[in-house]
C-alpha cells in the first residue's frame, strides 16, 4: 500500500505538535508562517488548499525552516518579513523587529500633531527598520520626515521599507548617531519620536533566546540600569525641538518614575506625561518643551 502523501494539514498538523513537544512560542501560527513563505502564498492559502499534496523538495526545505526555529531563529528573521501597522516591513538581524505595542507611539504622535501645518517636521531618532518613520509617512502624507540611525545597515533596509511601502520620497534618511547630524543646524522638530534601547543589563540576561541571541543588542541594551540612551535623549532633545514640540519615547513598563524624574530634573520640558500600552503597561514618554 502507498505511503500517504504528505499535504498541507498533514504538515502542519505535525509540526504544530513538534513545536508544541519543544515547547515553540506559538506552535501553529509559527508553523502556518513558515510553511505560507515556502510557498510564497498568504496563511489564508493554507486554509483553502488543506488537500495540496507536498512534493519532496518543498518538504526538504520546509524542515530546514523548522530547524531554524527550533533553534530559535524568530519566525520574522527566517521569513524576512513583519507586519506593523498593517503595513508590511522586511527585517534583519541587523533591526529589531517591530512590535505592536510601539503603535502606541505611532497613536501619540498622531494625537499630538492633531492636524498640522504641511511644514512640520519630525526626526525618527534610531529608525531601524524604518517601521515609525514609514508608518508615519503614510498617516500624514506631507509632513517632512527625517529618519536617522547609527547602522548604516539599518538605514539601508529602512530605505528598502519606505520603497516597499511606496513613500521613499517622503523621507529623508541619515546615518547618524543620535543628533550628532544636527549640531549645527538651525532646523527644528515639531516631534521627535523614538524607540531606544531600554532593557538594563540584567533584565537583557533574562531575555527568551530568541530576543536575546538573534536580536541586535545594540538596539535592546539600554546600559546598567536601562537608562543610558534614555538620559541622553532627554537632555539633549530639546536642542532640536520648536517651542511646545514634542518628545514621544517609548520605555520599559517599569521606567515611568525614573523617566519622570529625568524629565522633572532636566527643567526643559513644560509638561510630562506617561501613556500606557494596549496591555495597561506604562510605555511611552510625552514630554513638551518649555
Amino acid at each position: 500500500m502507498p505511503e500517504e502523501p504528505w499535504t498541507i494539514l498533514k504538515l502542519l498538523n505535525w509540526t504544530t505538535d513538534y513545536f508544541k513537544k519543544n515547547k515553540v512560542a506559538e506552535p501553529r501560527p509559527s508553523a502556518e508562517v513558515l510553511l505560507a513563505h515556502l510557498l510564497s502564498k498568504d496563511r489564508l492559502f493554507l486554509y483553502l488548499n488543506y488537500d495540496r499534496p507536498m512534493v519532496k523538495e518543498e518538504l526538504a526545505e520546509f524542515r530546514s525552516l523548522v530547524k531554524r526555529r527550533l533553534e530559535g531563529e524568530p519566525n520574522q528573521y527566517i521569513t524576512g518579513m513583519q507586519e506593523f501597522w498593517s503595513l508590511p516591513f522586511r527585517v534583519s538581524p541587523d533591526v529589531l523587529i517591530p512590535r505592536p505595542e510601539t503603535e502606541v507611539l505611532l497613536e501619540t504622535v498622531l494625537e499630538f500633531l492633531g492636524s498640522p501645518d504641511p511644514e512640520v517636521r519630525i526626526l525618527d531618532l534610531g529608525t531601524g527598520s524604518g517601521a515609525i518613520a514609514v508608518a508615519l509617512a503614510r498617516e500624514l502624507g506631507v509632513i517632512k520626515i527625517v529618519a536617522t540611525d547609527w547602522s548604516m545597515a539599518a538605514v539601508k533596509l529602512a530605505r528598502e521599507n519606505a520603497r516597499l511601502n511606496q513613500i521613499d520620497s517622503k523621507i529623508h534618511f541619515v546615518c547618524a548617531d543620535m543628533f550628532s547630524a544636527f549640531s549645527s543646524s538651525s532646523a527644528k522638530f515639531a516631534v521627535v519620536a523614538t524607540n531606544p534601547p531600554y532593557v538594563s543589563h540584567a533584565e537583557f540576561s533574562n531575555l527568551s533566546p530568541e530576543i536575546r541571541d538573534y536580536e541586535p543588542r545594540n538596539a535592546l541594551d539600554g546600559g546598567p540600569d536601562g537608562l543610558a540612551v534614555i538620559r541622553r535623549i532627554i537632555k539633549e532633545a530639546p536642542a532640536v525641538l520648536s517651542h511646545k514640540g514634542g518628545l514621544i519615547m517609548e520605555m520599559g513598563a517599569d521606567q515611568a518614575e525614573s523617566v519622570l524624574q529625568l524629565a522633572r530634573d532636566s527643567q526643559l520640558y513644560e509638561s510630562y506625561r506617561i501613556i500606557k500600552d494596549y496591555s495597561g503597561l506604562d510605555r511611552i514618554l510625552l514630554a513638551v518643551k518649555k
